[in-house]
Order: structure tokens, then sequence, then C-alpha cells
């Protein structure tokens, strides 16, 4: 198998940094952000444009309060009475204002909750096809609980800082705006009152430092806990039937208490540096008041000019605290966005050629099975283990039966993964109809081949959705059917409440083990195969009753070719040749007879299997019931 990792991510988290952790994170944090830019350029636009429009209108604020201190209260003050008009002027120039202002609000707030939606809809789609298209052999190295916390918790962490950056980018102009009105009114009370600026910018790298790797810590005990959830609910029937409960829930409760207290050291940084945020800008504002006072006193200034200044000062606090926001969400940020990268980074190509196989009406006949010289071993088994399969060979002629018999650990499941290309093999091949695995183009197995674990899976839908799957409108109601009655399911699913129609729940839990495995079979059965490979797939099925599904199977119109792991001897009877495993490797085949005959471990194995068929180990006894 051709493995490549490659990290062409948009925050590349082991790259070259610079020299300080909080350029860095500052640096990632805004790329990040670009990222978000770059999808959702029109969204963006029309939020900032909301969001400088609110800013643009609240700077008139300071102005309309100034005209209303020079022209309305002063004079009114002075001379002891209402200056009507202008009072009227300013009243409607507050209103008008505000209206703007209220529309610029809704505005951004709109558009900046529809970018970060989106965004997180993005990232969650790209995890989910990631997921699906990368090899069971990654699956097999990542805990659920983590895959689920990627695609959740960690994009949504990624993306937090959406919604706060129109507002971030919009007041710009509003402190751009309002500063240079601050320069132009009095220019000794601006540079007062802007003084807090550099105590902004180093409270910020402060918090950067010590938050972002309690951010990290936290992200990662998410995931920890979602893994802990995820293995005790998949496990309930082990827990309950056990008795562990109260393990479970001690275990359980001993991870959300590491992530409880890695959000309360993370809150603790977070409780300093919010009021420090927010009242940098008051004292900015005292500071102007004071010096204010003593310049009106000195008659440098006027009443006017000191409360606009103090009002602008007021305005340029929020800018200062939205950026400080946005600057917060950084380490959160950069960590769920890293994590999501990695997943997206990851490339494990199996490798597809361009070839396909015929499909069932043009070949008439199933599918030749040649495996050659196959050994496989696990990606992460010790160097001197022995193979999970080692030189194994053998074939199978178009629409045969062979069963695959072998003691526990012989390598029998694990050959049907590879049969089904769910893993490579570390040596030799697997060829079909004489085209290599790897030589098929991507889908070209799925069309012609179907794989039924014993394990049946169902899926929270309808009897027709979960054979039918994506082809639910392309089948038929009678094809259904004629899967179903080839599984032996027919009975028990027109007795149903509404037959195909009918709700299945969550993984069937409607349905006994045995009727879940045989709708597995009729959702590969009613896409024709030409190779069907049953990994010990009616195992919760009663024997008379896979006799029927085995007769069935092999009486359908062109014959597909059976590769089946038996355990029972009326299984293993119905197979036109019997292949029998042992440590990996193939130490005998041919008929059931003949192994019984010159296979003493053979014998010795499927006898332990005889208490249910004993006529079975009989090759003169009549011929099974099918």
């Amino acid at each position: 198998m051709l493995v490549t990792v490659k990290h062409d991510g948009p925050v590349s988290h082991h790259q070259s940094r610079p020299a300080t952790a909080q350029t860095a994170r500052l640096r990632d944090g805004l790329r990040v952000l670009g990222i978000g830019i770059r999808r959702e350029p029109r969204v963006f636009t029309i939020a900032v444009v909301g969001s400088a429009l609110f800013g643009a209108l609240t700077v008139a604020d300071a102005w309309v309060l100034g005209y209303a201190t020079e022209n309305a209260l002063t004079p009114s003050l002075r001379e002891g009475e209402i200056q009507t008009s202008a009072l009227l002027v300013a009243c409607a120039l507050f209103m008008g204002v505000a209206l703007v202002r209220a529309v610029g609000i809704v505005v951004r707030r709109l558009a900046a909750g529809i970018m970060q939606l989106r965004m997180e809809a993005h990232d969650r789609k790209a995890v989910t096809r990631q997921y699906l298209a990368l090899p069971m052999s990654w699956h097999h190295r990542h805990p659920t609980g983590r895959l689920l916390s990627n695609a959740n918790s960690d994009v949504e962490a990624a993306w937090t800082p959406i919604a706060p950056l129109p507002m971030a980018v919009g007041v710009l102009v509003m402190m751009v705006v309002a500063i240079g009105q601050m320069l132009l009114t009095d220019l000794v009370l601006a540079l007062v009152g802007l003084a807090v600026f550099p105590a902004v910018i180093a409270t910020n790298l402060v918090y950067q430092r010590y938050a972002s790797p309690l951010q990290r810590d936290a992200q990662r005990l998410r995931g920890r806990v979602a893994e802990v959830a995820h293995e005790s609910f998949d496990g309930a029937l082990v827990v309950k039937t056990l008795g562990r409960e109260a393990e479970e829930t001690a275990r359980f409760a001993e991870q959300t208490s590491a992530l409880r207290d890695a959000l309360v050291r993370a809150g603790r940084v977070q409780a300093v540096f919010d009021p420090v945020m927010e009242q940098l800008p008051n004292l900015g504002v005292l500071f102007t008041l004071g010096i204010g006072a003593l310049r009106v006193q000195s008659g440098d200034a006027n009443v006017a000019d000191v409360v606009t200044v103090a009002y602008l000062l007021v305005m340029v606090g929020f800018p200062i605290r939205a950026i400080g926001w946005l600057l917060g969400s950084f380490p959160r940020s950069v960590v769920g966005h890293e994590r999501v990268s990695r997943v997206l980074a990851e490339r494990e190509d199996m490798g597809h050629g361009v070839g396909r196989l015929a499909d069932r009406g043009a070949s008439g006949h199933g599918i030749r099975v040649e495996v050659d010289a196959l050994t496989y071993r696990y990606p992460d088994a010790s160097p001197d283990a022995d193979p999970v399969l080692g030189d194994l060979s053998f074939d199978v002629e178009p629409g045969r039966t062979v069963a695959l018999v072998g003691a526990t650990a012989s390598g029998k499941s694990t050959l049907t993964t590879l049969l089904t290309r769910l893993v490579d093999p570390t040596g030799g091949e697997i060829r079909y109809d004489g085209v290599p695995l790897p030589a098929l183009a991507r889908g070209a197995l799925a069309e012609q081949v179907a794989v039924v674990p014993q394990t049946a899976f169902l899926f929270d839908g309808t009897v027709r959705f979960n054979v039918a799957l994506d082809a639910e409108h392309e089948l038929s109601d009678e094809e259904i059917w004629d899967a179903l009655r080839a599984a032996q399911a027919d009975g028990f699913v027109a007795a149903l409440p509404r037959g195909l129609d009918t709700a299945l729940g969550e993984r069937g839990t409607s349905l006994s083990g045995g009727q879940r495995q045989r709708l597995a079979l009729a959702r590969a059965l009613v896409r024709h195969p030409r190779l069907l490979v049953l990994d010990d797939a009616t195992s919760a099925v009663d024997p008379e009753v896979e006799q029927r599904i085995l007769a069935a199977i092999r009486g359908r119109e062109g014959g597909a070719t059976l590769v089946l792991v038996a355990y029972r001897l009326a299984t293993i009877a119905l197979a036109d040749e019997v292949v029998h495993l042992d440590g990996g490797r193939v130490v005998d085949r041919g008929t059931h007879a003949e192994l019984l005959a010159r296979d003493a471990a053979y014998a010795d194995l499927v006898t332990a299997y005889a208490e249910d068929a004993p006529e079975a180990l009989d090759p003169e006894a009549p011929e099974v019931v099918r």
C-alpha cells in the first residue's frame, strides 16, 4: 500500500515559526480568518459594510452630541431658556443616526452568522468526505470518539472568530474616523486618551501566551471525552450485562473532570483578560476628563470639545474591545483548525487504475478469483511477529462456492477484508478475472463485489432504505422483495406494520440479530454481485434457514461466485470446495469429503462444530435438505 502523508492545510502547525509563539499564533489566527474571507467574499463584504455603517454612524453620534451640547444644552443653561428649535434638530439627528445604525447592526450580525455557519458546514462536510475516503487501515488507528470531536467541536472552535471578525474590521472605520476627529478637536486630549493603546496591545500578547496552551489542552480533552462517551454508548450491552455502570460512569467522570479543570484554568485567564480589556478604555476616559477639566479652566479648551473627545474615546474603547474579543478567540480557533487540518491533510492512497470488471449481464457468470502468494502484516505489528497471512494461494472458478475453514486467528476475516480491498496486502496479489485489484478503477469493486460481515449494521431508516440505500429510487419493489426472498427475510418484513416502509430505528434495534443479518444479506443480493463474500454472515440464523439462504443464493440466475467463512457443518457441506487455513496459510484444499479423509486437523476442527449436524461428517449421508 502506498502511504504518503501530506500537510498542505492552510495552517501548518509544524512549519517554521517566527521568533515568538505569540507572533506565530497571531499569524495562524489571521490565516484561518483569511481562509473564511476567501471562501465567502460576498457575505464577508456585506457584513463589513453593515459593520462600517454602524461604526460611521456611531462616530456621527459624537458629532450630534457635540452639536446638541453647543447649540442646545449650553445656551439653555446660560440663558435659562430651552432652545426648542435646536433641541428638536438634535433629537431628529439622534433618531436618524440611531435608525441607520440599527440597520447596520442587523446586516452585520445576519451576514456574520451566515458566514460562520457556512464555514462550519463546509468543514464538517470536508471532514466527513475525508473520513469516507480514507481506507479502513487509517480508521483502525483513530478512535471514533476523536473523529466525532474533529467533525464537531474542533470545527466549531476553528470558526468561532468569524462572527466577531466583520465587526472588528468594520469598527476599524469607526476607530480611524473617531481618532481623526479627536485629533482635530483637541490634539492634547486625543493623545492623552490614546495612550491606553500600548497597554491594550501588551495585554493581548500576555493573554495569547497564557491562553494558547490551556485551550490546546482543553480541545484535546474534549476529544478524549467524546472517545470515552462513544465507547460507553457503543458498548452499552456489555456495560449493562456485566454490571459496570458505576465503573463506566467513573471513567467518564474522570475525563469530564479533567476537561472541567482545563476549562476552569482557561476561564481564569479569560476572567482576568476581559475586565482588563473593559477597563483600559475607561481609564483613558478618566485621564481625558481630568486633563480636559484643567484645560477648560485654563481656557485652552471648551466644554463641548472635552465632551466630544471623551465620548469619542468611549467609542474607540468599543473597537478596542471588539478587536480584543477577536484576538482572544484565536488560541482556541488555531487549535481547532490545526486538528481539522491534520485530518484533511491525511493521505493514504491505496492506488487505483482505470480497469473495470464485466457486469453480470455481459459476463453471464461469477468472477474468477486468484489469490497469489498473499501476505499481510498489520501496520503496527512487531517486525519479529509472524504475518497474519503468509504466502497464501488459491483460486476460485466462476460461479463456484468456496468455504474458508480454520481455527480462531487463522486469518479468515483478514482474508475477506483483502478480497474486498478494504486493506491492501503487504505482499502478493489478488486478481479478479485476471485483473489485479490495484488496476481497477475506484468504485469498480463495489459494482461487482459485495461483502456481508458477521456484525450486520443497519441505518436509522426504513427497510426499503436499508436494502436499497442510494439506489432506493432506481430499484423496484419487486427487485427488493426478490432479494428479501433470497435472504429468507420476506416473511418477517411482510409482517412488519408498514412492510418495506417500516422504520427500524438506530442500528435496527427493533429486530433480532438473525433478522438484521438477513436484511444485510438482502442489501448485498439486491445489487446482483458477481462475487459475494460472507464472513460468517448467517451466524445468528438457525441452520435450517441458513441452508435455504445458501441454496437460494446458489440458485439465482447468473451464479455468483461465493466465498464464505464457515463454521457449521451444514454450511461447509454446501460448498463446492473447502480451503483449510491454519496460521495464515493454506494447509489443504478440496471437497469436504476429501479433507475429512486426509486432513486430520480439519477433521478435528469440524468435529468441534458437529454437535448440531453430526450427519454432515459422513460423506455418504443423505444430502442435506435445502
